[in-house]
């Protein structure tokens, strides 16, 4: 009989994604995306952080908690392998696994001593929504961490940058100026499915509590609006 095991979120990511729309596909795509981790009121004790500012990046250990599913599947179709091959979950990073856990390896910004939330950790470069619980926090350490030689099967190079980003100035002067650079990164990268390419169609997505309206044709993509979003 399969083992169980009971854990607790120890921290949540306050982050610019209100949707998974726009999330960065992996950690580290978008250096200029910056997000805080707040830890559970029964974990904001500072001793559990000493010696961490000594780490330039973290591991976030965390829960696909809106992607959660009965029963799973063997395969799954891989969006960097446009939505079309199936593949088998375990060679994938899909977040519909038997175990809904992910791992994403965020620069270590800064550690505030926040009056109202204790030890807060500054980070860049998260691919987590907003309100993500996180199961754990580890040192990266790059002698083990980090491996040359290692072979990246079907994602052996990240997908990178692929749209030419038109951001009209008067909607640009709508996104705070430290927001900017990392919603133009969030765009370069084509948020779209992969199997939606059509031009006639505008995408929308939730960032930094604005609504940001879009389309695409061929490799530019032009911002049609961006407003406050309801609520």
């Amino acid at each position: 009989m399969p083992e169980t095991f009971t854990m607790q979120a120890i921290a949540r990511i306050h982050s610019d994604f209100s949707s998974k729309f726009g999330v960065p596909r992996q950690s580290g795509l978008v250096r200029a995306l910056e997000a805080a981790v707040v830890f559970e009121p029964e974990f904001r004790n500072p001793d559990a952080l000493r010696g961490l500012e000594g780490f330039s990046h973290l591991w976030l250990v965390w829960v696909f908690d809106r992607a959660v599913r009965n029963g799973w599947s063997p395969t799954v179709r891989p969006p960097r392998l446009g939505g079309n091959t199936r593949l088998g979950v375990f060679a994938t990073r899909s977040p519909f696994r038997p175990n809904p856990i992910a791992l994403s390896a965020v620069e270590l910004a800064g550690i505030e001593q926040s009056a109202a939330y204790g030890p807060v950790l500054h980070v860049r470069g998260a691919d987590l929504m907003d309100g993500t619980p996180i199961l754990d926090v580890k040192p990266y350490l790059p002698y083990a961490d980090g491996i040359p030689e290692a072979v990246g099967g079907f994602a052996s190079a990240p997908a990178g940058e692929t749209l030419d980003v038109s951001i009209p100035p008067e909607l640009l002067e709508q996104v705070p100026p430290e927001r900017r650079e990392a919603l133009r990164g969030i765009l370069a990268l084509d948020p779209r499915p992969r199997y939606q390419e059509d031009p006639e169609r505008v995408y929308g997505f939730g960032f930094a509590g604005l609504e940001v309206r879009f389309s695409v044709k061929g490799d530019r993509l032009t911002v049609q609006d961006i407003k406050k979003a309801d609520g």
